[in-house]
């Protein structure tokens, strides 16, 4: 991996620990570098069905089962309301609230995502869980939509109030309001995932018909009238159409993902040069992300060189110390970043959402640690840390307006973006825990589960109470002794890293950002302990060095600031576009003094696990805690801190 010295300015962030000081560089493309692509450093890696991994007590667990109640709750009737009417149907129950019906969001024209992610979540769940209502309630969908296909006679089908007016108005370039192709692609990718992971056909043939209605109907579009269209946001279009390539073998999709791949963001990025400044972030994200698939069907470097090269500019120059990135959903200059961090339209939870799929899709291709590393700190500080852990509701923005609270959506009056994206982040996290190539199996996040390794005969059982211990335990069952590499990762928080086998040390690494690859003949009983050391640090933009988030381990530390001035319930809210005005009060939080390159030594322990305490310059304490575990109070995660009292 190439690193950037201490005195490169081409860094976006630094994260100090009292006594060390380590950088995250900025790099560009491999092509730039000379390097060779990912996908010839070794076996591409493959994921593990997530039939094949099973989560254990704790907080993920605790999120997936609050996110499993909602889904089952949700009334699929009332999400295909629009879908019906368009196709000439009765209803056959009350359209949802929010989006999908409220004249409020009239204007975004996003009436059917919902359903979108819906299937997907339930997709995700059923595999996840083997619970057979996710099953009916994907055939029911799916039989549905066929059937509106049918009323309808096309492959189309669609909640917009206009009907397929829009879409058509748009491939016709006129001007629309609305963002039809957003829209369509959660459906898109709701049938894929139905159909690949809950094996439906039903949800297959609808998909391969609303996918050849999309060929045809843009057919007569000329390259340049196409890439006008795709000036408009359209979700990652690129990646639903190059998995149906995968899928059918047919080159009508494959050049669809390729036409649907926009060339204004594609060739700049691809040329190492960043203009990212002002454009929209969750346009661009799953366009990334389509970019990276469309290279695995196609080869062509290009779009792998323009995907890694975004993924470096956002999560190493362009995020918050939480991993999310943005203000009022835009990029900024990071040059301005003390005039956004302390937004409350900052980190939208889509981005982040987004921009782990694309880590995950660079890192099978290309097994680094510093992806596994920005993946943890990302699922902590910006998905787990997004659910309500009470009532299962998710959030939108996750800003750091010092004293403002988390606000989370209301179950059927809603129905935002990240209402859809957190229906499906909580049911997936088993997705990105363990990883395998050939005789070797990647131990990527610390979170207790078993996994099967078919191929090894083998069942691994992680045991851990991590993050509020900073190690973990792994035991092995095996049918019969056998020869593996066990590939653990060293994260960049831990300075250190010392693997036990059956007790005895085996092996000991000083690499942060790296594996420790322990090899030999296991046998069954083998107990694996890694054992890490995690510290209080600080992170800081370049452009702003006084303002500090405090950090331990992977977890930002928030402090937890209380609920005066709040009523219970405040946080529960419909339309996010008032982020900032909810739940406004004057209220004065506390101030931090010192050297903010070493005031992290003033922290100290408090009396519960991952508690600290720090004093104000108001003499008062405050207290830190996991960000993850902020809800229903006020708390700050970024600090403008003052100067020494003279």
């Amino acid at each position: 991996m190439k690193r950037i010295d201490l005195a490169s300015s081409s860094r976006r962030r630094f994260v100090t620990n009292v006594g060390l000081v380590a950088s995250l560089g900025v790099v560009a493309p491999r092509s730039v570098l000379g390097l060779s692509p990912g996908a010839e450093s070794g076996a591409r890696l493959q994921a593990f069905d997530l039939t094949d991994v099973d989560l254990a007590e704790g907080p993920f667990l605790h999120a997936q089962r609050m996110t499993v109640a909602y889904l089952l709750k949700l009334e699929p009737d009332r999400m295909l309301h629009n879908f019906r009417v368009n196709a000439g149907l009765k209803p056959k129950a009350s359209v949802y609230g929010g989006w999908e019906s409220e004249p409020t969001w009239e204007d975004i024209n996003c009436h059917g995502h919902t359903l979108g992610h819906y299937l997907s979540a339930c997709a995700l769940a059923y595999r996840s869980t083997n619970d057979k209502r996710f099953k009916q309630r994907i055939e029911y969908i799916a039989s549905e939509l066929a059937a509106c296909q049918r009323a309808a006679g096309s492959g189309l089908v669609c909640a917009f109030p206009k009907g397929p007016a829009m879409v058509e108005a748009h491939l016709r370039g006129e001007k629309i309001t609305g963002v039809p192709w957003y829209t369509l692609h959660k459906v898109f990718a709701g049938l894929r995932d139905a159909t690949s992971l809950a094996d439906s056909e039903t949800s297959r043939a609808v998909l391969l018909r609303l996918a050849d209605w999309t060929v045809k109907a843009a057919q007569p579009l000329s390259d340049a009238q196409f890439e006008t269209m795709l000036n408009t946001e359209h979700g990652g279009m690129n990646e639903v159409f190059a998995d149906l390539y995968e899928m059918t073998g047919n080159s009508d999709y494959r050049q669809m993902a390729e036409r649907f791949s926009h060339k204004a963001i594609l060739e700049p990025l691809a040329k190492g040069r960043d203009h990212l400044d002002g454009l929209h972030a969750n346009t661009q994200v799953p366009k990334i992300v389509g970019f990276q698939r469309v290279y695995e069907v196609t080869g062509d470097d290009k779009y792998r060189e323009a995907a890694e090269f975004f993924w470096k500019t956002v999560a190493l120059t362009r995020s918050f110390a939480t991993g999310g990135h943005g203000d009022n959903e835009h990029f900024f200059p990071m040059a301005e970043f003390a005039n956004h961090v302390f937004s409350p339209k900052a980190s939208e939870t889509c981005c982040q959402h987004n921009m782990l799929k694309l880590t995950r899709a660079l890192f099978v291709h290309d097994p680094r640690a510093e992806y596994a590393d920005y993946y943890e700190r990302t699922l902590y500080n910006g998905i787990l840390a997004s659910q309500d852990p009470d009532s299962g509701m998710a959030t939108y923005f996750q800003g750091a307006r010092p004293g403002y609270m988390k606000l989370y959506h209301t179950p059927e009056n809603s129905f935002w973006c990240c209402t859809g994206t957190g229906m499906e982040n909580h049911v997936k996290y088993r997705d990105s825990i363990y990883f395998k190539a050939g005789q070797a199996l990647y131990v990527n996040l610390f979170i207790p589960s078993t996994v099967r390794w078919k191929e090894q005969s083998a069942v691994l059982t992680q045991t851990t109470s991590f993050p509020e211990s900073s190690g973990t335990t792994l035991k092995l069952q095996l049918e019969r002794p056998s020869e593996f590499t066990l590939k653990l990762r060293h994260p960049q928080w831990s300075k250190a890293a010392v693997v036990l086998v059956n007790g005895k040390e085996a092996m000991r690494s000083s690499n942060p950002c790296s594996y420790v690859d322990v090899s030999r003949t296991w046998r069954s009983g083998d107990v694996i302990e890694l054992q890490l050391t995690m510290e209080v640090a600080t992170d800081w933009a370049p452009a702003a060095p006084d303002i500090v988030a405090f950090t331990y381990g992977p977890l930002v530390l928030a402090g937890a600031l209380g609920r005066e001035g709040l009523t219970p319930g405040s946080d529960i809210i419909v339309n996010e576009r008032q982020i900032g005005k909810y739940n406004d009060a004057p209220f004065t939080p506390p101030q931090l003094r010192g050297d903010p390159r070493t005031i992290a030594q003033a922290i100290r322990r408090g009396d519960r696990p991952n508690e600290f305490l720090i004093v104000s310059a108001e003499q008062k304490p405050v207290r830190l805690i996991p960000y993850h575990r902020i809800a229903h109070e006020r708390y700050a995660t970024y600090w403008q801190i003052k100067p020494p009292a003279a």
